[in-house]
């Protein structure tokens, strides 16, 4: 009887000891760190968020979780092996606060939470210095396809909101907010006599004199681009015809040179003199 009472107080100790380790074996999973791979976002970063997980259970589901200024909740997978888990919160507007979190859920089932962290996209202020005429076509047959366009050299996006554009000595256009350059970008004002929505109020001919120049918000001289001279008026010297394109070579910085036109992107290597344009 003693015999069957002992085997007993072992079965019910064996049966606890087991219970107890498959509590603890399926506990939740512990977040140890979350960490941003940009510490001043600006509005040309893509954020990776890295996560670093621990316990007995292997994680079932990482997911990145975030919400763009109080906005609803975008939910990202977050993928690794390991310890380690990484997901891309794309690029943001200058201004912009995002708030994020990462969720795990282990193959027990057990949820764990990180606490919400945030992070505010901030750009430097533009440097309108780094505006350049990169391109002009006056040869297109209609005016809708006539362009004047701008090249930003920086390695931030310049923001055009008041940026003036002036054609044979008056003003012909100005950027408006949410008009931005990217880095190195191009940006085609499209369309000319306001024949297009955001195109420039003058005419632009590919065989008259003509002087169009770009000016900070502030009305300082950015860039000119010049072709024969004022004589009686811009437009009143007859020139010879161009067919294709004035375009810097390289971009931004190099000398004027008649090209194929290459709208919005970014300049043909080559091109041929024109030797009635000033340089």
């Amino acid at each position: 009887m003693k015999t069957m009472k002992y085997i007993f107080m072992l079965a019910v100790l064996a049966l606890t000891a087991s219970c107890m380790e498959d509590d603890i074996y399926q506990g939740p999973s512990s977040i140890d760190s979350v960490a941003s791979s940009v510490a001043a976002p600006t509005s040309a970063d893509d954020v990776t968020i890295t996560a670093v997980i621990n316990g007995l259970q292997a994680p079932r589901t990482v997911t990145l979780s975030y919400s763009i200024n109080g906005g609803g909740i975008n939910e990202v997978a977050m993928s690794g092996n390991g310890t380690t888990y990484s997901a891309v919160i794309p690029a943001q507007a200058d201004g912009t606060k995002v708030n994020y979190f990462v969720t795990v859920v282990n193959e027990a089932g057990y949820t764990t939470v990180s606490p919400e962290r945030d992070y505010q996209v901030g750009d430097p202020p533009t440097d309108f210095t780094k505006l350049r005429l990169n391109e002009l076509y006056g040869a297109a047959e209609t005016d809708e396809g006539k362009f004047i366009e701008l090249y930003n050299m920086s390695d931030f996006p310049i923001k055009l909101k008041g940026v003036i554009l002036k054609k044979d000595g008056k003003d012909a256009w100005m950027g408006i907010e949410g008009e931005v350059i990217p880095a190195h970008g191009c940006w085609a004002i499209i369309g000319a006599k306001g024949t297009t929505e955001r195109g420039f109020s003058s005419g632009f001919s590919n065989k008259k004199s003509v002087l169009v120049e770009l000016l900070d918000p502030d009305g300082k001289p950015l860039d000119k681009f010049q072709r024969g001279e004022e004589d009686t008026g811009w437009g009143n010297q007859s020139l010879a015809k161009v067919s294709g394109s004035w375009s810097r070579v390289p971009d931004g910085t190099g000398k004027w040179m008649e090209t194929e036109p290459t709208c919005g992107a970014l300049n043909a290597k080559t091109g041929t003199d024109d030797e009635t344009v000033v340089q």
